[in-house]
């Protein structure tokens, strides 16, 4: 029996270890959502720390882009912002979309998930919910810290580096992400 040569391609795709045929089939569902997930204006207490996490992420990245600007070749040294830059920035940062940012359900843990927000091993496949109310949420959070630390503080923690500001946001006895925090749910 002779077969033509674009149908045993064809069957080879299939039959062969490592083909096409061999791979799992990979699905995945959308988290799905509680009341206060889906309707609260603040951020539920289970994702404080993730929230955190993003927020402080992105306040570093926007004053690090601002120095950036700062620095040219001949200026040698780290340049600092001025107060009335660093606090535009900090408040640029909150005013941001935060269309980047959004949930998704990983063994069946809800996470938030976004830059600066790696949980682990990314997994094969997943939907990630984004939209909604998390820019809002987001940027209140942010805005909250700005009121509770001060644009000071926090350009201060930034000049030590993006774990010195994420420790100043989300840990110590207080912190969104320690053990001891709060889970009322207080307003931001």
């Amino acid at each position: 029996m002779r077969l033509s040569l674009p149908l045993l391609l064809l069957l080879g795709t299939w039959a062969i270890p490592g083909g096409l045929g061999d791979r799992a089939q990979l699905t995945a569902t959308a988290p799905q959502l509680d009341d206060e997930e889906k309707y609260s204006a603040h951020v539920p207490a289970h994702l404080r720390c993730d929230a955190c996490r993003a927020v402080a992420y992105q306040m570093w990245q926007h004053l690090a882009k601002a120095e950036a600007k700062l620095h040219t070749p001949d200026s040698g040294d780290h340049q600092e912002l001025s107060e009335s830059v660093y606090t535009d920035v900090l408040d640029q940062s909150c005013s941001q979309t935060w269309q980047d940012y959004g949930v998704r359900e990983v063994n069946q843990v809800k996470r938030l998930t976004g830059p600066g927000l790696s949980n682990g091993p990314e997994p094969t496949i997943s939907v990630m919910l984004t939209g909604g109310l998390w820019p809002t949420r987001l940027s209140r959070t942010c805005l909250h810290y700005l009121g509770e630390f001060g644009e000071d503080q926090i350009y201060e923690a930034h000049q030590q580096g993006r774990e010195a500001l994420k420790g100043l946001l989300c840990e110590g006895p207080q912190g969104a992400c320690s053990e001891e925090a709060p889970v009322t749910r207080a307003e931001l």
